[in-house]
């Protein structure tokens, strides 16, 4: 940890947080929230704070066979899932196997003092070790919100974001999270939206060892970023477009977590922004600064400004897309979009 990330402001802590707290305290505010002890009832946390043998045991014995998938860095990078150096692919190689192989492997490189970093990123629980989630639930969302596990030892994710909410679940060792609000995206540097080793854009900034005359700006970022460390029990919830660096700071750690309200982790929401973001680099992409600008305008007064009523002066049943879009209306326009992308 730099001496710049060391000074960073501190993520509000809350305890003896209940599923009421959670659902109109917290999450109605959209700011990062730590939950301390929100899951230390859970029998897997039990188990983890007995061993990392003991939490492995626990979870060998779900295991149905099924393969996850898995990557493995090299000892070099110490655990900083990124690219290589030409940016012509990543600093990992990709395996699948059962959640049991997984365990195993990481206990024996438990033993050395210097080893390959390995990792299973975001494994759905009910297909890889389904009789888990009858023992360790999560009342305060809805059932059909499906947790994952993320199993591992030192490794490093850079600051990316989800399309979704997040609450973040630490059952066996310790993470550390530094977030960023979504305002900070142009100080992050962020790297190809379409092509990164996380399935998230990424920030290019190496948060433990900056490169500040590369990244001068990254320096704003870090005077409004907000970190905390996760013991085993503690849960975080990260609103959606917060972007967020994780540690894995132990040998063995693992993380329940639940996405919802996005396109990803739920099938409330089908359709990304991104869609939207990516339609508006083909189409803007060789205008104009001035027209740009003047774009920009009108995608703020009817997509973003909130304060903005661009319907108030139209009869309702003259609203069209400016209003509430009816199930058909949606399709005919998500149609004529399609239509309008074909070469």
């Amino acid at each position: 940890m730099t001496a710049e990330s060391q000074k960073l402001q501190k993520i509000p802590e809350w305890h003896d947080v209940d599923d009421e707290i959670f659902k109109n305290e917290i999450i109605a505010q959209y700011r990062p929230a730590v939950l301390r002890g929100f899951v230390r009832k859970w029998p897997v946390v039990r188990h983890g704070l007995h061993s990392p043998e003991a939490v492995c045991r626990y979870l060998h014995g779900f295991d149905n066979g099924n393969h996850v998938d898995a990557i493995m860095t090299p000892p070099e990078v110490k655990g900083r899932i990124f690219y290589q150096g030409d940016m012509n692919g990543f600093n990992f190689m990709r395996n699948r196997l059962p959640v049991s192989a997984v365990l195993e492997q990481l206990l024996r490189y438990a033993r050395f003092p210097e080893s390959p970093s390995v990792a299973v990123q975001s494994a759905r629980i009910a297909d890889c070790m389904p009789g888990f989630l009858n023992e360790n639930k999560l009342t305060a969302l809805d059932p059909s919100i499906l947790p994952r596990i993320w199993i591992g030892n030192k490794v490093t994710v850079p600051a990316h974001i989800d399309e979704a909410h997040n609450i973040a679940c630490s059952v066996s060792g310790r993470r550390r999270f530094t977030l960023f609000p979504p305002e900070q995206v142009s100080n992050l540097y962020i790297g190809p939206l379409d092509y990164a080793p996380t399935g998230a854009p990424i920030s290019m900034v190496s948060l433990n060892q900056p490169d500040f005359q590369r990244y001068p700006k990254f320096r704003e970022a870090l005077a409004a970023a907000q970190m905390t460390e996760l013991e085993p029990g503690d849960a975080i919830y990260i609103p959606t477009l917060w972007w967020h660096h994780v540690e894995s700071l132990e040998k063995i750690n693992i993380l329940i977590n639940y996405w919802w309200g996005g396109s990803i982790g739920s099938a409330d929401q089908p359709h990304s922004p991104f869609d939207a973001l990516f339609h508006a680099l083909l189409n803007m992409r060789g205008l104009s600064p001035e027209i740009r600008s003047a774009w920009g305008a009108m995608f703020a007064h009817f997509a973003f400004d909130a304060a903005a009523n661009p319907t108030a002066h139209i009869p309702a049943h003259r609203h069209g897309v400016l209003g509430e879009l009816p199930p058909e209306l949606a399709a005919q326009l998500r149609a004529w979009l399609a239509g309008k992308l074909q070469p």
